[in-house]
């Protein structure tokens, strides 16, 4: 599962059993030879559906850790790439994985502390994106998220991130990920402090409404790269969130 770079299982175990902000801080030297990064196909399908919808000055990448990401949103922003997150252990590997790049991939990235869910910005982006990162936050934290992001984006401003289909119920992935949930939840109520991390949290149909409750106006497109479920539904959708 890991690569001879990747962490131990005792390191993910130590990681486990810390907050969310300190675990990945031990992390995040070794986080992009996990499987936990987000892989190059998700990046570069997400980067072909928004290049038409451009051209955008500034972009924010939201929870954006060791800065996948963001070498998307340098391809897409004219002037300005900013990543946000609040671990500083991720920053650094970011800062560093970015330090010396051609400028001609884009503009030089900006790396700011802070909680997502008080972000210091006002008004200062026309992208948005967003990449693994939504099960470090209860369904009740969504509403609160939605309203940041959307407070830092210009108006008319754009927040995407894609959504991946539920597996059905009688897959093992299916079952893999209600088990990892269900121990997590066991160890938050057991171990503080808490980590919070859960897979099946974030439901496309409650997300909308809470995007719409935030005040963006909601559409969503399917990634045709990753194919289509037996029903015909889409196995992973970019969400596209404009801000009203």
């Amino acid at each position: 599962m890991f690569s001879d770079q990747g962490p131990s299982l005792r390191e993910l175990a130590v990681q486990a059993l810390s907050s969310v902000d300190r675990g990945y801080d031990l992390l995040a030297p070794k986080f992009d030879h996990t499987p936990f990064r987000t892989p190059d196909a998700f990046l570069d399908a997400v980067a072909g559906a928004l290049a038409p919808l451009g051209p955008f000055d500034a972009g924010l990448d939201v929870c954006c850790g060791t800065g996948a990401g963001v070498g998307t949103l340098r391809s897409l922003c004219g002037k300005r790439v900013t990543g946000v997150d609040f671990s500083a252990g991720m920053l650094a590997a970011a800062r560093a994985a970015y330090t010396g790049r051609d400028t001609a991939e884009g503009p030089e990235p900006e790396w700011v502390r802070a909680d997502v869910r008080a972000l210091p910005f006002d008004a200062e982006f026309d992208l948005a994106v967003s990449f693994g990162a939504f099960g470090h936050f209860l369904p009740a934290e969504r509403p609160r998220l939605f309203a940041e992001v959307r407070g830092a984006l210009r108006p008319g401003g754009l927040f995407a991130f894609p959504v991946t289909a539920p597996p059905p119920v009688d897959s093992a992935l299916y079952w893999a990920l209600w088990g990892f949930d269900a121990g997590m939840r066991v160890r938050n109520l057991v171990w503080r402090p808490q980590f919070v991390m859960y897979y099946r949290t974030f439901p496309l149909r409650g997300v909308l409404d809470d995007l719409a409750g935030a005040g963006f106006t909601v559409t969503h497109t399917a990634l045709e790269e990753f194919g289509r479920r037996p029903d015909g539904s889409p196995r992973c959708r970019l969400v596209l969130a404009r801000s009203t």
